[in-house]
């Protein structure tokens, strides 16, 4: 084992991955020799030469594009978005191309060997276009997978899941944990399987659910709970699409209440998803209304960051209210 933030866990998946396929290949604006804005692709131009980890010109349309034409002829590409807030110029490759490759051509063709890497979220004070968290437009899209790691442990093992999956990934990471979270991460190959949620903590009152930076937040939500004697159960999605939907609902029915907290709007967030699914799967067991925790409905904030983000007294507030109900 060795100790590495997230930043040096996803670095040395891409080193893993490198080193064993030749196929894998890893692009993005400013990821070559500088290693990129973050520093996650450091050294590996270095290693495995310019022809398979290089800059792009600043258009992200064109990355993704370009990857979807190398996947389609049997490369492996790692296509890195700068910041999430940058993806919407390629929302149409992503979207129209990716996602539905294989099924437009009878599975002829695909492009499932197409990874995109991109830093999202809030907490760095990056202003309304460095702090976005779009994952719910892209959990819309059918033929994509959605992975958002909370950890360094997770980062390593979800990229090389998600690079070798046979299916496009967008591995959404949480820029704010990039330094700041740091743990204990194998230093051999291994891999966690996409689709499948983590219970991180058992409990018997209320069920609370989340994925990426804001795990750390409800951790912190739940130790207040604690006090108060609320046995919380909590449990990181890991993979938004596909998601879960056993998990929670089996922590439902035991507990009989929900609360689910992302950073993203309110309106049309993935937690109005998770609580229509569990609402038609756990009706009759639940014991107060769900409840969604979450950024608020405007352009994200520079000044009033503190403000808009769903805090750990927010998440507090709404687990007891619920069990209060």
């Amino acid at each position: 084992m060795a100790t590495m933030n997230m930043l040096q866990a996803i670095n040395n998946a891409l080193d893993i991955a490198m080193a064993e396929d030749e196929k894998v290949i890893c692009f993005g604006e400013d990821v070559g020799i500088f290693g990129g804005v973050f520093r996650a692709t450091s050294h590996l131009q270095e290693k495995y030469g310019k022809a398979r980890c290089f800059n792009t010109p600043l258009v992200e349309q064109g990355i993704i594009g370009f990857a979807n034409g190398l996947a389609a002829q049997g490369s492996v590409p790692v296509a890195e978005i700068q910041f999430a807030d940058y993806i919407f110029p390629a929302f149409d490759q992503i979207v129209n191309e990716t996602a539905k490759f294989r099924y437009r051509s009878g599975d002829l063709f695909n492009v499932g060997g197409l990874t995109i890497r991109t830093p999202y979220g809030g907490g760095i004070a990056g202003g309304l276009y460095h702090s976005q968290s779009p994952e719910a437009y892209f959990t819309h899209t059918p033929g994509l997978k959605v992975v958002v790691p909370r950890n360094p442990y997770q980062a390593k093992g979800l990229l090389l899941a998600a690079i070798r999956d046979p299916d496009p990934v967008l591995f959404l990471e949480p820029k704010r944990l990039y330094r700041a979270s740091v743990g204990d991460v194998p230093e051999e190959d291994y891999q966690l399987p996409i689709g499948e949620a983590e219970i991180t903590k058992e409990g018997t009152d209320i069920t609370v659910v989340g994925w990426g930076a804001q795990m750390e937040v409800i951790g912190k939500a739940v130790e207040l709970a604690e006090e108060q004697g609320i046995a919380c159960e909590v449990i990181d999605l890991r993979s938004l699409l596909p998601w879960d939907a056993d998990t929670v609902a089996e922590s439902v029915l035991k507990t009989g209440r929900l609360v689910v907290s992302h950073e993203a709007p309110l309106t049309g967030g993935f937690a109005g998803e998770i609580a229509a699914t569990i609402q038609e799967r756990c009706f009759l067991y639940l014991e107060s209304p769900i409840a969604r925790v979450t950024g608020l409905d405007t352009p994200f904030p520079l000044v009033l960051e503190k403000e808009y983000l769903p805090d750990h007294l927010k998440i507090f507030e709404a687990i007891r209210e619920s069990v209060n109900f």
